[in-house]
């Protein structure tokens, strides 16, 4: 695809012309869903880690991590918008390169995170109902998750998604507020310093937690919501802000229930999703039994959100994906009514489950983790590069503050994807 191909398109059909003049806060939606589906279970467990290693030290890098992502998020949806096409259009007008490194990653990255996203949902299933084997639950939460979401539209999917972020929200919040904060330690945390041994995990912080590739399928949440204008970009935008401030406000949550409950009682949390149980045993021996079940049912709306928005967002994106290979053209609306969307469904699900009895194979870690590295420096940087051409009509191209935002996030994520890739070599 030319330039030129890829200049603004005219509005689809099916697209409503403007946002009305009040109530904008009602539609907000999309961005409720890129942040349920963009904090997991293993986002919750590094700032844990985080806090417990280093207190509130590390606080200011939440907070930067937050801002990054609101500016690669607006970015995205800035770009399908504007151009009336999407982020998989601008890629490959950039040359065939992308279309191959994006086909070869999102099948490793499907077929691994499936496995990842259904143990950790099925992690707290398991201690509720023991008697069930952990395999089972992982079984039957892809199995769930695929079927919700290949039979229902956007709609529900939104309105399930608000649900699980809300039981998160309020249970989370309210461990944070009960672990009583230290306000000043807090606000002295606001001020930018790495401790020793520091270094990873501020970079974690900044750039790991809030989303990867479902970054890039926040464009296609808005369109679904019906946003497919230039005169919605306000409205994205608000949508946008709130949900990068609700991640950020789960974010400092578990960096102050790490600080506060883990922190000075120097209490090691074990690796990966398992973490969150061990915090869960923290929990139920200082507030008891009650708050320990509470906290479970809000790291299952944690993980299975991430499970639900995954199998929807990232199956659009192949299907989009797919679509460009087939060179079909026109209106990108009923993504998720095609064969592509249905295939990715069952790759998330179906094939992963192998994993769950096999472990993962060591040459497949190191693809993945190469693979999924890059990933982020090829969103910020692809970001500047489309959202400063022709392809972008000039009233919406970046700014100072939004090439500012990206520039500092590409480089960012070029020193976290050296820092990943050196460390799967060498461990």
């Amino acid at each position: 695809m030319t330039d030129s191909a890829a200049i603004a398109r005219p509005p689809q059909e099916g697209g409503n012309d403007a946002p009305p003049a009040t109530g904008r806060w009602k539609l907000i939606g999309p961005g409720i869903v890129a942040a349920a589906t963009g904090v997991g279970a293993g986002d919750l467990v590094a700032t844990l880690i985080a806090g417990s290693r280093f207190g509130y030290a590390l606080l200011w890098a939440a907070v930067i991590g937050c801002i990054v992502k609101i500016a690669l998020a607006e970015g995205s949806a800035r770009y399908h918008l504007a151009t009336g096409s999407t982020m998989l259009d601008g890629w490959r007008s950039l040359g065939k390169w992308t279309s191959w490194y994006f086909g070869i990653y999102i099948m490793v990255w499907g077929f691994v995170y499936g496995a990842t996203a259904m143990s950790a949902t099925a992690l707290p299933l398991a201690v509720f109902f023991p008697s069930v084997p952990l395999w089972a639950w992982a079984v039957l939460t892809g199995l769930s998750c695929a079927a919700f979401v290949a039979f229902n539209r956007y709609e529900a999917f939104e309105t399930v998604m608000k649900i699980f972020i809300g039981i998160m929200f309020v249970i989370v919040i309210g461990i944070a507020i009960m672990v009583s904060p230290n306000v000043g330690e807090a606000v002295t945390g606001l001020i930018p310093t790495i401790p020793e041994g520091s270094a990873i995990y501020t970079l974690g912080l900044i750039g790991g937690v809030g989303g990867t590739i479902t970054m890039a399928s926040y464009g296609y949440w808005v369109n679904a919501k019906g946003w497919r204008t230039p005169a919605w970009m306000g409205v994205m935008r608000l949508d946008n802000r709130v949900a990068y401030i609700v991640t950020g406000m789960f974010v400092i949550s578990m960096l102050i229930i790490g600080a506060e409950l883990l922190y000075a009682s120097q209490i090691a949390l074990s690796t990966g999703d398992r973490g969150l149980l061990d915090l869960d045993r923290v929990l139920e021996e200082r507030f008891g039994s009650t708050m320990s079940t509470l906290f479970l049912v809000g790291f299952f709306a944690t993980a299975v959100s991430s499970v639900l928005g995954v199998w929807q967002g990232v199956s659009m994106l192949f299907a989009d994906f797919v679509r460009g290979i087939k060179g079909e053209t026109g209106s990108r609306e009923g993504l998720e009514k095609t064969p592509a969307f249905r295939f990715y469904l069952f790759w998330l699900t179906i094939p992963p489950m192998v994993l769950l009895f096999l472990g993962r194979p060591f040459l497949l870690v190191i693809i993945y983790g190469a693979l999924g590295a890059f990933f982020m420096p090829f969103l910020a940087l692809t970001l500047i590069w489309l959202l400063n051409s022709k392809r972008v009509p000039k009233e919406w191209r970046s700014g100072w503050l939004s090439n500012g935002l990206l520039g500092i996030s590409a480089l960012l994520f070029i020193v976290l994807c050296i820092t990943e890739v050196v460390g799967l070599f060498t461990r």
